[in-house]
């Protein structure tokens, strides 16, 4: 290859390269959700869209590519004083979005740090007027407060502040630990205080039952006490009544009997045996009546030995006893009083339930609930259980009276 050769291929390599390079300075493209800011010689000239783009080399030059979607920054804790002089770490976090490419280019020199150097401002003005408990407690009111003053000075600046948020706000360690024991008292307080009112209304409820159990149990012993009463007070009028009778008869047979001195003689000499018995009777006195006991004693027996020797009539007509005078008294059935005094308690029982049943239904048609005391025995099966309700209880039945042996006394 020659020198002249050469010398053109050269040429034509750096003409290709020459185009290459100026295409290359011609065609900008910009990529979705980007602006691009093209200066010409130093100056604004225009603002490009995402897409291809022809710009004149040399003069014109993309001098910003700006991000159009909302960004976030976070930023690092700064320390702010509150009112009541305590010092707490914020950091907090700024969404904001470029809504003016131009402006976000060429207002602020770097709106970045522009923005965090507000936001620190801010912030201490704002905190500056809260204590520890309104900053720990209106952290929505804080970022309300920082969002509205970020935007109204960053709108001149084509950005809008979208959200502003305090991630934590730390305060000392003392003061943590004095926060901390106190929730803790707080809620042993609570624990204590619950304890305390479930105590009370266990005692109260253990109260309230052992009194109605004295209750119904003083109600059990009087019912009890009555009813032993007044089977005791029936007992002792028919044991009365009884006596009454024996001794009426007793009376009535020895007296229709006409007994004459030498029977009482007899009988007295038959008692002194059990007069004199007895572990206790060390000395026996014999009475002075004895005598004359003994005499009347001879004297019947003498009349009778006439009375032998006289015949047969004659023992008869001493033997004929008056029997006009005697007057038996009128027997007492015992079990035929105890039946009727039965009947008539049943009879006052089922007086009284259907009284009860009718009081209960006219309670029904009047809509109005029934009434412990008038409510039926059978509806203690239905409502007694799982209701916690005492069953109503059932009339009480008349005591059986004891019987002795000798129910009728004739």
């Amino acid at each position: 290859m020659s020198e002249m050769d050469l010398a053109v291929l050269i040429v034509i390599v750096a003409v290709a390269v020459a185009v290459a390079l100026f295409l290359g300075a011609t065609i900008k493209v910009i990529r979705q959700q980007q602006i691009g800011v093209v200066e010409r010689l130093g100056k604004f000239h225009r603002i490009l869209e995402p897409g291809p783009h022809l710009v004149v080399p040399v003069l014109d030059r993309v001098r910003y590519t700006l991000d159009m979607r909302e960004a976030v920054v976070p930023f690092p804790p700064q320390g702010v004083i509150t009112e009541d002089n305590l010092m707490v770490n914020i950091d907090s976090v700024i969404y904001y979005q470029i809504l003016d490419a131009r402006r976000a280019a060429y207002e602020a020199q770097n709106y970045i740090q522009a923005i965090e150097q507000l936001t620190m401002t801010t912030l201490r003005n704002i905190i500056g007027g809260l204590d520890l408990e309104q900053t720990l407690t209106s952290r929505e009111e804080i970022n309300q407060k920082l969002r509205v003053v970020l935007d109204e000075a960053t709108g001149k600046w084509g950005i809008k502040v979208n959200r502003v948020e305090l991630r934590t706000v730390e305060p000392p360690a003392t003061i943590r630990d004095a926060m901390e024991k106190g929730a803790r008292a707080e809620r042993d307080k609570r624990a204590a205080i619950l304890i305390a009112e479930g105590q009370r209304q266990s005692q109260i409820l253990a109260a309230g039952g052992e009194k109605e159990s004295a209750i119904l149990r003083a109600q059990g012993d009087r019912e009890a006490a009555v009813l032993r009463a007044q089977a005791d007070r029936q007992s002792q009028m028919l044991r009365a009544e009884g006596e009454a009778q024996a001794i009426t008869t007793v009376f009535n047979a020895i007296h229709a009997g006409e007994p004459d001195q030498a029977l009482l003689a007899y009988q007295y000499m038959q008692m002194l045996p059990s007069i004199a018995r007895g572990d206790a009777n060390k000395v026996w006195i014999v009475p002075s009546e004895i005598g004359k006991a003994l005499e009347g004693l001879g004297g019947a027996v003498g009349s009778l030995t006439g009375s032998m020797s006289g015949g047969v009539q004659g023992i008869d007509q001493a033997a004929t006893v008056d029997r006009s005078k005697f007057a038996a008294p009128e027997p007492v059935d015992v079990q035929a009083e105890i039946t009727e005094q039965a009947e008539a308690d049943a009879k006052e029982s089922a007086r009284l339930m259907q009284q009860a049943i009718a009081e209960a239904q006219e309670l029904e048609r009047a809509g109005r609930p029934r009434p412990a005391s008038l409510r039926l025995p059978g509806e203690g099966e239905q409502r007694g259980i799982g209701t916690g309700q005492p069953e109503p209880a059932a009339w009480p039945e008349p005591e059986a009276q004891p019987q002795p042996e000798g129910q009728q006394l004739q």
